[in-house]
């Protein structure tokens, strides 16, 4: 009798057809399909890779035994020799597998469906791993977690990773408002208070004439020395006899990386300081000022289960899923202690702040404004752009020569150099959206 042909695991069977389909595809040119087409091609490639990458998941979650046949550690051992992918991705790959299979059923679904993409994924993944922690102290348990996660996944359909990633560090206000503040003041406060114990700065001379500096210091001093450097390291103050080059955000910028500029305006950072105006003793806040602004409700000041914000500076690169600076929040006790030690300027929900309307008084906008639409803006805000706001400029919404428009912030956004550009360029109209950001479309 004849043996029976060895079924085929509907897995395989998935994938081969899928490598069928994309086989017959492989000798058309793209550029004979219409721009519609190429656009829906495009989403529809988007989800079809996030439904794919679910599959990959799923299956790494369950394939321990796969590791044990070669002896590798673990899955991510195996997969990242067998595929040739680097081992930093299969083992976070791995741990976001695991995630998913353990007790985050619901974003496995939506990235089954595709309707998250994996960064996506990876950044709801991240935020609902960290609310037990944040929860540990409240009687909120596993149900807020869960709709924690609901909540976020709903959002994916409007928001990208960062910004996900922007609303989970303040998700409990949505889903457990009656715990959240004191639940976030206390993580923050050990949060600060690790940041203290971990505080290191190392100096080692190199012996080819430059010194290594190592540091390790809390978010808000990042921060406030990534704002001081911004100023020497603006791709904007670039010399006239450099050359340049055009930025992926459009802009001309030295031929120079990042870091590099940074280190730079750490030099020249250094170089103008005042030495006259340097602490002899402890410290003189009346001699040695800096400028905060802080976000924070004048009640919530009072309080010692409270936040605040400071707003977001030049980017410190940090978590390898952002490309844009994001906002710190800091406890109410941190905030009260900086307005012992630095130049203070309140932006106190309630309170009294600086006179930010001028109206049609001037052409430009003042400083205290600028700062305003920093606090509120943070980043350009035309659509799926995040160039930090400290690089862009401040737009008129209503022309001021032409349309008569107040120089206020009702009537102010920041906008890149390239989507400044944009807004004034007749061949492109730009609406608002209803949570302010601008969208650009060429006209026809």
């Amino acid at each position: 009798m004849a043996q029976p042909l060895h079924e085929v695991h509907p897995l395989l069977t998935a994938c081969a057809e899928i490598e069928d389909a994309l086989a017959s595809v492989a000798d058309v040119q793209p550029a004979y399909a219409s721009t519609s087409d190429r656009a829906e091609v495009l989403r529809a490639c988007a989800r079809i890779e996030a439904r794919q990458a679910e599959l990959r998941l799923r299956v790494m979650a369950a394939s321990a035994d796969v590791a044990e046949g070669t002896g590798a550690r673990d899955v991510a051992e195996w997969y990242a020799h067998a595929t040739r992918t680097p081992a930093e991705v299969a083992r976070a790959d791995l741990a976001l597998a695991q995630r998913l299979d353990r007790d985050q059923d619901v974003l496995a679904a939506a990235l089954r469906a595709g309707e998250v993409n994996v960064a996506q994924a990876r950044a709801i993944s991240h935020v609902v791993d960290q609310l037990p922690g944040l929860l540990k102290d409240t009687t909120e348990g596993p149900e807020t977690v869960r709709a924690a996660e609901a909540h976020l996944v709903a959002q994916a359909s409007r928001f990208g990773p960062r910004e996900l990633r922007r609303l989970g560090r303040r998700i409990l206000h949505v889903v457990a408002p009656a715990v959240a503040e004191a639940a976030e003041a206390a993580a923050l406060e050990r949060q600060e208070r690790s940041a203290q114990e971990k505080t290191r700065l190392t100096m080692r001379r190199c012996g080819d004439g430059t010194t290594r500096i190592s540091a390790v210091v809390p978010d808000a001093s990042g921060t406030r020395l990534a704002t001081y450097l911004d100023a020497f390291a603006n791709p904007r103050r670039t010399p006239a006899d450099t050359d340049t080059e055009t930025s992926p955000i459009g802009d001309p910028v030295a031929k120079i990386a990042y870091p590099k500029r940074m280190g730079e305006a750490f030099t020249r950072f250094l170089e103008a300081v005042d030495p006259t105006r340097l602490p002899l003793h402890g410290g003189d806040a009346t001699t040695v000022a800096t400028t905060v602004v802080i976000t924070i409700d004048l009640a919530a000041l009072k309080r010692d289960l409270a936040s605040a914000t400071l707003p977001a500076g030049s980017h410190v690169p940090g978590d390898a899923h952002e490309s844009a600076p994001d906002e710190q929040r800091i406890t109410a006790g941190e905030a009260r202690r900086l307005a012992c030690t630095a130049k203070l300027l309140p932006m106190v929900l309630g309170g009294e702040s600086l006179p930010l309307d001028v109206g049609r008084t001037q052409r430009l906008f003042t400083p205290a404004q600028r700062k305003a639409l920093l606090v509120r803006d943070k980043t350009c805000r035309a659509e799926g752009c995040t160039v930090p706001g400290t690089w862009c400029d401040a737009h008129h919404l209503l022309s001021w020569a032409e349309h008569r428009g107040r120089t206020d912030l009702t009537n102010g956004v920041l906008l890149c150099g390239h989507h400044h550009r944009r807004a004034h360029d007749t061949t492109y109209r730009h609406d608002r959206l209803p949570d302010g950001t601008l969208r650009f479309t060429r006209r026809t």
